[in-house]
């Protein structure tokens, strides 16, 4: 797949802040405002197929970029989480703080109890403040899919109060006009038509059989790509977060150029562990645009490169098209 670099510099525009009540590693949090641009202006339904912390949902709400969400992930009890926050924003609210005041003097006591009673309980207050403190934010399971992350003992989570405001602004965001499942990626799949738009970051995963442990279970690569090219055929516009990179490191396998897709590269910034252990390596993240998508956008790769202004310097790996 031929294609052109393109350095962008700073283009001296104000940060938008996007609430956030989920902290969950590998969230799209920081670049979400750099996906929008290639989101179309109407969008009926946006549809997440690996949700997570929801975090291009809820920039694109912010926005005013989609009238309907849907949000899935196998994970379900992160779904019903998410549930409790859009829903019952008070209850979950409450029960956060209940167990963050409840912690002190005890902390490393307290996570332990709260992890026995979420692999026994699965309640989401027990989840939330678990993902609060524990290391990372990274979601870890056993083989027998219980949550076995340890915690960060430097913190307590976030204040309470934070996570209130939080919480309700995405429930004010979503509340009426979402939709939250949590089957297999390919049911949802099933269901979409031209109507939708489909985000998908699944997890970064190149082998076949194998299983991650932030996730109940992993995604067949060949499967994937047969469910990508359903969707092409079947002129469904999607975007998709896949691979990655981070200064030499590569994760997940680049996606095959015949499939059509437009590959744009994103400065994601300075890896949190390469500066804990004082170096520079930097994050880069790869999204991939559906052809469909383009098309409905109407977009060259100069007009492509145009929508994507940061705030300091990145790379756009974009394909040449066609005259």
């Amino acid at each position: 797949m031929s294609s052109i670099r393109l350095f962008l510099g700073s283009a001296g525009k104000t940060v938008m802040k996007v609430t956030h009540p989920i902290p969950y590693q590998g969230s799209k949090r920081n670049i979400a405002r750099y996906i929008l641009p290639f989101l179309p202006h109407q969008i009926y339904t946006l549809v997440e197929a690996f949700a997570g912390s929801a975090a291009v949902s809820l920039a694109a709400a912010s926005c005013g970029k989609a009238s309907r969400f849907h949000l899935n992930d196998i994970n379900k009890p992160l779904m019903d989480l998410w549930h409790e926050i859009i829903h019952s924003p008070e209850r979950i609210s409450s029960g956060y703080e209940k167990l963050w005041n409840e912690q002190k003097g005890k902390e490393r006591e307290f996570y332990d109890f709260v992890r026995d009673q979420f692999n026994k309980t699965e309640r989401p207050d027990y989840l939330l403040y678990l993902l609060a403190r524990c290391v990372k934010a990274s979601i870890r399971y056993n083989s027998k899919g219980e949550f076995n992350q340890s915690p960060d003992n430097r913190r307590k989570g976030r204040h309470p109060e934070s996570m209130r405001n939080d919480i309700f602004t995405a429930s004010n965001l979503l509340r009426g006009r979402t939709i939250i499942t949590s089957e297999d990626y390919r049911e949802v799949l099933k269901s979409v038509s031209r109507a939708h738009l489909v985000y998908m970051d699944p997890p970064y995963q190149g082998i076949s059989n194998s299983r991650d442990p932030r996730y109940y279970t992993g995604i067949d690569f060949r499967e994937f790509l047969h469910q990508l090219e359903s969707l092409i055929e079947r002129r469904i516009p999607f975007l998709l977060s896949y691979d990655g990179r981070k200064g030499q490191k590569v994760y997940g396998i680049e996606l095959p150029a015949e499939m059509g897709l437009h590959r744009i590269e994103i400065e994601a910034g300075r890896s949190t562990q390469s500066t804990l252990l004082g170096g520079n390596d930097i994050t880069y993240e790869s999204i991939y645009l559906s052809k469909e998508l383009l098309t409905r956008l109407g977009l060259s790769p100069d007009e492509l490169a145009s929508k994507s202004t940061r705030s300091r310097p990145i790379q756009l790996l974009l394909p040449m098209m066609d005259n």
